[in-house]
């Protein structure tokens, strides 16, 4: 069985992230969505909320699960049974980002990191980016699935 974990804090879950879960279905019999948690980070939507979404989103996908976790990324893919962890590129700075963490992950449990370029007219879109337009009464909805939306209705 192929595993992979999709890790991130999901603040809130946008499009761009869907776009990374929906095409690494077909490669993977399983996608585990794991929230991190983080208690020195401030979070604008409350962790109840993000697996809410998460949950939501998927709830017909019998291929993914949703669960948090603390710690290192690398151990908790190892108590899942997961062999690869699912990650998206939006530009040059993702990459060099992404490539020192995967390649540290690889080096650390041997957690081979699969990349998935984000497709046309979704690079612009990240959970920060999507905060600050809501922390500044702009228009959001074009970036986040219909559950992130309705939560600020």
């Amino acid at each position: 069985m192929k595993k992979a974990v999709f890790p991130g804090s999901f603040d809130p879950l946008t499009l761009g992230h869907t776009d990374i879960i929906e095409r690494g279905l077909p490669l993977f019999d399983e996608i585990i969505l794991a929230i991190g948690t983080n208690s020195d980070k401030k979070y604008m939507f409350s962790l109840e909320e993000r697996l809410y979404f998460l949950e939501e989103t998927y709830k017909n996908e019998e291929k993914v699960k949703v669960t948090t976790y603390k710690g290192l990324t690398v151990d908790f893919c190892k108590d899942q049974g997961a062999e690869f962890l699912l990650r998206g590129l939006r530009n040059g700075n993702d990459l060099e980002f992404e490539k020192a963490i995967g390649q540290t992950n690889f080096k650390m449990a041997g957690i081979e990191t699969v990349f998935f370029i984000t497709s046309s007219g979704k690079s612009h879109i990240s959970s920060t980016v999507v905060r600050d337009v809501i922390r500044h009464g702009g228009n959001y909805k074009f970036m986040v699935p219909d559950v992130v939306r309705k939560s600020r209705s």
